[in-house]
């Protein structure tokens, strides 16, 4: 049943972003902050009106989010989290870093994760207990075991980003910058994820927690990455922050955030 799921979500998320890619061109502008928010919502309109009916028939018992910025708990149940376009603001200024994600949650625990990214061809996946694959090849965390050749991370979660969060990402980077050897800030955050489960970046860290992180920090954990919150403790839907990493430099890493 897993990977029937698996490949209908598959199919449906790939069509999505076939139809995002025939809208999207790099000589995008906009005028101002109105043209850019409409050329926004339009890209997440064309890829809701794909996913929503195709997302309803393969299981049309879960209920459905598409709140991108959304957080909290959630009710029992079986739900849909749909991240239509993550890097919207990529995509509509022309640059590439942008993806179609979707995750399912059961009874508040990520079971499911499909993120796309189709200017690459890039289908990540991942079932719970079921690991996690980039094309169907099977993906792994990096082996590194110091953060002085990590490649790192971190990213704002949504615009209008929290004033005492913001404080936060900066000294972080500050701390981060003297223990690894290159730090990335950028966006989206499930691009960065998905580098994690994939080996080619060894960490990323948050201090907000939406949503439409799910499907990433699923590919992290299946892909035998440890995922906590900023205290150490197990990261749960409703964590306030949390911390991606190879096993190899999690520990350092948290001791680098708390300070």
């Amino acid at each position: 049943m897993t990977e029937d799921l698996l490949a209908a979500t598959t199919g449906a998320v790939r069509r999505a972003g076939e139809r995002l890619l025939r809208r999207y061109s790099t000589e995008t502008r906009q005028a101002g902050l109105a043209e850019l928010l409409a050329a926004a919502e339009d890209n997440d309109a064309a890829v809701v009106d794909a996913l929503r009916p195709a997302l309803a028939r393969i299981l049309p018992e879960a209920g459905w989010l598409n709140d991108e910025h959304g957080s909290g708990p959630l009710d029992t149940g079986q739900w849909w989290l749909i991240d239509p376009v993550g890097g919207n603001i990529n995509a509509v200024h022309g640059m590439t870093d942008w993806n179609v994600g979707v995750s399912l949650v059961r009874d508040g625990r990520p079971v499911l994760a499909v993120l796309y990214f189709p200017l690459l061809d890039q289908m990540f996946t991942a079932t719970e207990g079921g690991g996690a694959f980039l094309n169907g090849v099977r993906l792994r965390v990096s082996d590194k075991t110091s953060l002085e050749g990590a490649l790192v991370g971190t990213g704002q979660a949504k615009p209008g980003q929290d004033a005492g969060v913001a404080e936060r990402m900066g000294s972080s980077f500050a701390a981060m910058v003297k223990a690894a050897i290159y730090v990335r800030v950028s966006v989206p955050v499930t691009h960065q994820l998905a580098q994690v489960a994939a080996g080619r970046m060894d960490l990323h860290w948050q201090f907000d927690q939406v949503r439409s992180h799910v499907a990433g920090v699923l590919l992290v954990r299946e892909a035998g990455g440890v995922v906590t919150d900023l205290d150490g403790e197990p990261w749960r839907l409703t964590s306030r922050d949390y911390l991606a990493a190879a096993p190899g430099v999690h520990a350092a890493a948290l001791e680098v955030l708390a300070a």
